[in-house]
């Protein structure tokens, strides 16, 4: 592969020198699997010693933060990524900012409050040194005017505020592809310089997420420069697009977890039936797994990633000295967290694997964590106006098709955090409806079902060499109809699944013979578990409404021609995105 940028160092010896120091830490600091926090302050300054070393980075980064009515997340984001600045110092600073990270908010908020909020929030990162635009509705359809909207109708929404004048809500695909002509403009400008784009949403932090030992719980904590190694990889090699993932609470949605964190809550119940409520706490010891990525997805197979064999034990949180009951309590707690998107017995932690700027092929985007050059701008985010889930995993089947070896992954996981730690909700979660403590998530597992039809109809494709190569419409229709009925059979599997565990932990919760069912004190905590499985009957139950439309022919004559039309009319909607980037 050959090199696309190169850096200017003040003394190449010493550069060496201090890389083969970092690499020395780098090792001892995970040893044992563990992060040895001791050693951690030593790392990061030898960051900052290595920058004083090079007279300038090759790559700037353009950071994307894709943000609907999220204000406290976003905060939470531009704070680690300012934190990331100051620990290792990428880049080092000039007239009090730094030197090579800006950052683009890509605002798709209806509330006027949040605009506004999101909008100070820019200012006063610019003003701690972080270069910060805001791009807001204003100006996002002042860029619109100026483009095609019918040609690019697919890619980029409707072009126009909606009934009530908002022109928010459009969705994460829309809302990125829109900010694709902003950073087209933006890099005109940046001709001078090496530049990558980096793509996160605003519920990430440029952290990681560690497990400890002897049981001292979970550590958030600034142990990997995001920065250095991509700039190494976009130096070394000539990838062109490159997917982190994310550690933490899962990428995906309640729809397609809901048969495993039954089984985990039902060991958990198991557990607490075997004990005493004022025995002391044994839910702290690590445990690891070995099943490998997707642990948290009902339907990992479809994936290639083998199923769990065994329930998940949950790892309780609490601090200082506390009794089993205390335990149940906060777990129960939790528990409708799951609905917004949290997973308690499946949070994933970083695993260090060696150098982490080793890459290997890739076939997934994350859209919350991935990197580009400007050429990796014609990659928009496919079938956006159709509001799928999956767009992500979709969009990387057709780069993988289009550059193979140029799109790549690397152990670069940022941290997801999928609810406000004070709430245990979202700030905002789009498809998901609360009212009266009860979790409406039909219209987001519509959207996870037909995304999930249209990922494997274009995997099916691209295997056959689209887009570069169009099938008729009519093969186009087929696979369709073929991946559907495919999906709908895992899909009803499921359903008896979560029925037959809905049974099971209604039954154990029920029981009274349990202790929480002869202590008065345990009634909020039983209440708790019983609005959960509440939810998860209205929405996964005998009568659910989600598996109803997904079954129902007439909700697939609804679905079927917008699936067509969007696959057949890609070459065409690629070739008028490619001619708008240049023009």
């Amino acid at each position: 592969m050959s090199s696309q940028a190169t850096c200017r160092v003040v003394d190449p010896d010493a550069e060496a020198a201090q890389r083969a120091a970092i690499t020395a830490i780098e090792k001892r600091l995970w040893a044992d699997g563990t992060l040895d926090e001791s050693l951690l302050p030593s790392y990061q300054a030898a960051f900052r010693r290595l920058e004083q070393l090079r007279r300038a980075p090759c790559h700037k980064f353009i950071i994307v933060i894709a943000v609907a009515d999220r204000p406290q997340h976003l905060q939470a984001c531009l704070g680690s990524l300012l934190e990331q600045c100051q620990t290792f110092g990428y880049g080092g600073m000039e007239h009090g900012a730094w030197r090579n990270i800006a950052v683009l908010i890509a605002d798709d908020s209806r509330n006027a409050s949040s605009i506004a909020w999101h909008g100070e929030l820019a200012r006063y990162f610019t003003r701690q040194g972080l270069a910060t635009h805001h791009f807001g509705p204003d100006e996002q359809l002042e860029l619109l005017r100026a483009t095609p909207a019918a040609e690019l109708a697919r890619i980029l929404g409707a072009g126009a505020p909606d009934a009530e004048g908002n022109f928010g809500h459009k969705g994460q695909a829309v809302m990125r592809n829109i900010a694709h002509l902003k950073l087209r403009d933006m890099a005109a400008r940046e001709a001078d310089q090496p530049l990558l784009f980096y793509s996160v949403d605003s519920d990430q932090e440029f952290k990681v997420k560690v497990a400890t030992s002897q049981g001292h719980g979970d550590k958030e904590v600034c142990a990997v420069n995001f920065f250095h190694y991509l700039d190494e990889i976009f130096t070394r090699t000539d990838a062109e697009v490159l997917t982190g993932k994310v550690v933490g609470d899962p990428p995906v949605s309640p729809a397609v977890m809901a048969g495993n964190f039954l089984e985990d809550v039902i060991a958990f119940l198991q557990q607490m039936a075997d004990s005493r409520p004022d025995d002391p706490c044994r839910h702290h010891l690590a445990v690891t797994h070995a099943e490998g990525e997707a642990a948290y997805h009902d339907m990992a197979d479809l994936f290639g990633f083998r199923a769990a064999a065994a329930a998940y034990r949950y790892r309780c949180t609490l601090t200082g000295a506390h009794a089993e009951a205390d335990c149940f309590a906060h777990f129960a707690n939790r528990l409708g967290s799951f609905f917004y998107g949290e997973h308690p017995t499946r949070v994933s932690h970083y695993v260090y694997s060696g150098a982490p700027d080793a890459v290997q092929p890739a076939r997934t985007v994350y859209v919350g964590n991935y990197v580009f050059r400007p050429g990796g701008l014609r990659y928009f985010i496919p079938f956006a106006a159709l509001r799928l889930r999956m767009s992500g995993p979709t969009l990387g089947r057709i780069v993988k098709s289009e550059i193979g070896a140029r799109f790549v992954s690397a152990n670069l996981p940022m941290l997801h955090k999928r609810t406000v730690h004070s709430t245990g909700q979202a700030e905002f979660r789009p498809g998901v409806q609360a009212k009266a403590g009860a979790i409406d998530l039909h219209d987001e597992f519509e959207r996870q079902f037909h995304g999930d039809v249209m990922l494997f109809s274009i995997e099916r494709l691209t295997a056959a060499g689209f887009p570069l190569q169009t099938p008729a419409p009519a093969v186009i229709a087929a696979t369709l109809e073929a991946v559907r009925a495919d999906l709908q059979k895992k899909y009803n599997a499921q359903h008896a699944d979560i029925l037959a565990k809905l049974g099971r932990l209604r039954a154990l919760l029920r029981d009274p013979a349990h202790w929480w069912n002869r202590d008065a004190a345990q009634a909020a905590t039983v209440e708790a578990c019983q609005v959960f499985i509440a939810n998860v009957t209205r929405n996964f139950g005998e009568n659910s409404p989600c598996y109803a439309r997904i079954n129902a022919a007439e909700s697939w004559e609804k679905w079927r021609p917008g699936l067509l039309e969007a696959i057949v009319g890609y070459p065409a909607d690629s070739a008028a995105w490619r001619a708008q980037l240049v023009a």
